[in-house]
């Protein structure tokens, strides 16, 4: 079971380095400001569901073999769930403010939210590795 739950950690965490490598930074490279706009709010609610999904499953098989990992993968899962249901719609709520008022304090605001997102992505991916490599190295140790 543990064995799962670390397959599907990998998974999860080479999710979130191609997301964030290649997919985020080419959307804004290739197409313009309104499509760019348009096509981040069509894939990052499938982006969060997808983490949402892979984590929960990982948690559940980790839960079952009894390891600790399960904690970690918890703590990804409720980042997950809290970026998708609560900081998604605010930072969508705050970047149709910040376009229509063009005013520093909307745009500062829209930014403070993207940086916890950012924090919080970037939290979840160490945790995910710090479990990747942990799982690897205590199953090497065992005879």
């Amino acid at each position: 079971m543990l064995g799962l739950a670390t397959f599907f950690s990998s998974i999860l965490l080479g999710s979130m380095l191609f997301f964030a490598g290649i997919v985020a930074p080419s959307i804004f490279k290739s197409l313009d400001d309104d499509e760019a706009l348009k096509f981040t709010r069509y894939v990052f609610p499938k982006y969060y569901l997808w983490g949402i999904a892979l984590s929960a499953l990982a948690t559940a098989l980790a839960l079952a073999a009894r390891s600790y990992t399960c904690i970690l993968l918890s703590i990804i899962f409720l980042g997950f769930v809290y970026g998708r249901q609560i900081l998604m719609p605010k930072m969508t709520s705050a970047k149709d403010q910040w376009l229509a008022s063009d005013t520093a304090q909307d745009k500062s605001r829209y930014k403070s939210l993207h940086k916890r997102s950012v924090i919080i992505n970037a939290t979840q991916m160490v945790l995910l590795l710090i479990i990747v490599v942990a799982t690897q190295i205590l199953s090497l140790r065992q005879p």
